[in-house]
């Protein structure tokens, strides 16, 4: 069964002023989509998850992350917390036999105020990347070839990849990727790949 994935993130200080700088940096480091390059999405939620939206706009995926944080950064508040939606192109299985293509696969970037939501940050992360379902990964159910092998390998690297960049570029203190099963995750992704090899 597929799981929800998430790295949340943790900076050695996340005050205010820090809050956008730092999701830049993320989005820097991030493989964006070849045909869909730019962000999505933004959202400011205010105090909680509960409240209303403060602002949104949708961008089809073209906006520069500049762009993006610079409309974000008009709403700046510590109990405020941003969205930013992405994508990044991951392989996945075709209709017919052993073939495999790109497809556009969504993330979300979701920056905690350290005063939004009662401090969530605390536990959920200064920012947490929320990568959508684990299948990618592990296509534990299926019976792979060679190709199909390689292509879960070249999806794990992207994810391996993503993750050692923003920690060595981005001024991470402490990182967590985690699925919302109860397995360990790295212990599935190891399983995986021990299978493949």
């Amino acid at each position: 069964m597929a799981d929800s994935l998430y790295l949340n993130l943790w900076f050695p200080k996340f005050r205010e002023a820090e809050m956008l700088p730092r999701v830049l940096c993320l989005l820097h480091h991030f493989p964006f989509s070849e045909s869909r390059s730019g962000v999505g999405f933004v959202g400011v939620h205010g105090v909680s998850w509960s409240e209303p939206l403060l602002f949104q706009h949708t961008f089809d995926f073209r906006a520069q992350p500049e762009q993006a944080v610079q409309l974000a950064s008009e709403f700046l508040h510590s109990d405020n917390a941003y969205v930013f939606e992405v994508m990044w192109d991951l392989w996945t299985p075709g209709q017919t036999y052993d073939s495999w293509f790109k497809q556009p696969h969504p993330v979300m970037f979701i920056v905690h105020g350290a005063d939004f939501e009662e401090g969530t940050s605390g536990e959920n992360g200064h920012i947490q990347v929320d990568l959508g379902l684990d299948t990618p990964f592990l296509y534990g159910d299926m019976e792979l070839t060679e190709i199909g092998e390689q292509r879960i390998k070249e999806n794990i690297q992207k994810l391996v990849t993503f993750t050692a960049d923003v920690e060595k570029h981005c001024y991470v203190s402490s990182r967590l990727l985690w699925s919302e099963s109860e397995e360990n995750l790295a212990q599935k992704l190891i399983n995986r790949l021990q299978k493949v090899n």
